[in-house]
């Protein structure tokens, strides 16, 4: 049984959709495959970037924080010859 299909259209550069078809060719591959392969990873990006989102605000509203200053001195010291700790 086929999956329920829908076409998406988009304007793209030129040269954005000659690398497609370039790939396409290397990989013996459809451009339609080319493209469904890049929008599903893109896809998975961005709902990763929104989950590890919502686990920093879940962590802000708990509390667990650090504090700015702290990891400020943490950071300038680490071009000296006595890095500080690590912030926790």
């Amino acid at each position: 049984m086929t999956a329920a299909t829908k076409v998406l259209t988009a304007h793209v550069p030129l040269p954005l959709a000659d690398k497609v078809d370039q790939m396409a060719s290397r990989l013996e591959r459809s451009r339609s495959w080319i493209m469904k392969q890049a929008l599903s990873a893109w896809i998975a990006q961005e709902d990763e970037r929104d989950r590890l989102t919502q686990e920093a605000l879940a962590d802000v509203d708990a509390g667990c924080v650090i504090n700015h200053q702290a990891v400020q001195a943490w950071a300038e010291s680490l071009g000296t010859g006595q890095p500080l700790p690590v912030p926790r």
